[in-house]
């Protein structure tokens, strides 16, 4: 017997719109030099890959080492030149910084990066694409313009450090098994990790304890088969491994505020049931 999975979604979350201009490729000496007394007409990113330029905005002046990238917004008179000769970036801009604000990267800040590699091969990416103009390649721009800014946002997130990528494996295995008996000292074991560490780390990314949310996963599992398919409260226990109807029952409505049955009437009714606390 088949079990239903949970909707995916972004709950309703907004992305800002990021819209691709344009990418140069500058390998500059001291010769090079590029002032614009009117700001930049759109927002853009340096990221510098060798050698070192200056960047004047108004009074300050910011160093762009190697291996670091720079947000600059658009309005702000600008000059930038190489120093000792040798400055090697590429320059993207594009339509709005809400992207970067949004993935919490740092405007009008110098950041290191250890990225690099990853980030050139992507620009590099993107200039074959603009040069070779396949089908779709104006989209593509702006997918690899994203992929470049969330390179940098998860590098910088203090939440992806911490989450650990076994955590990652193990919510996506607890999804994927929502179906089978649930033995938490088998995903301790295939973490790796000690105990303690697993249950710390696992509600700091969570804010549930592993039990509490596999069984939510459960119980939101039990509601789509409820809202989708005809099987009774006693098949949907037994398929989810509760220890038996009533059990189920309960937890369901100590969650939801009604009972399986009555929770699949207000749907079958057309009117909203209460989310799952």
């Amino acid at each position: 017997m088949s079990y239903m999975n949970i909707p995916y979604g972004l709950e309703g979350k907004s992305i800002p719109p990021c819209h691709f201009n344009s990418i140069w490729k500058v390998q500059a000496n001291d010769a090079y030099q590029v002032t614009k007394g009117e700001g930049f007409a759109a927002p853009g990113l340096f990221i510098t890959y060798n050698g070192k330029g200056t960047l004047t905005q108004l009074t300050d002046r910011i160093e762009l080492n190697a291996g670091s990238y720079f947000f600059v917004q658009e309005a702000v008179a600008s000059t930038y030149r190489c120093q000792n000769d040798d400055w090697k970036f590429y320059f993207l801009d594009f339509s709005s910084l809400e992207i970067a604000h949004f993935l919490q990267l740092p405007v009008g800040e110098v950041l290191s990066t250890d990225k690099m590699t990853e980030a050139i091969q992507l620009c590099e990416r993107m200039i074959d694409n603009l040069i070779a103009q396949p089908t779709g390649y104006a989209y593509t721009a702006n997918i690899l313009l994203q992929e470049i800014l969330l390179l940098f946002a998860r590098e910088l997130s203090i939440e992806d450090t911490f989450r650990h990528t076994e955590l990652s494996k193990i919510l996506i295995d607890m999804h994927k098994n929502m179906d089978k008996p649930f033995r938490v000292e088998e995903f301790v074991k295939k973490s790796g990790l000690s105990r303690t560490s697993f249950f710390t780390r696992f509600r700091s990314i969570t804010g549930l304890s592993p039990s509490n949310y596999m069984l939510k996963l459960k119980l939101e599992s039990a509601k789509a088969s409820l809202e989708t398919t005809n099987l009774s409260v006693k098949e949907i226990a037994a398929t989810l491994h509760f220890y038996d109807e009533f059990h189920f029952s309960k937890l369901f409505k100590r969650s939801c505020g009604l009972s399986p049955t009555a929770f699949r009437r207000l749907k079958v009714s057309g009117r909203q049931p209460p989310e799952f606390s």
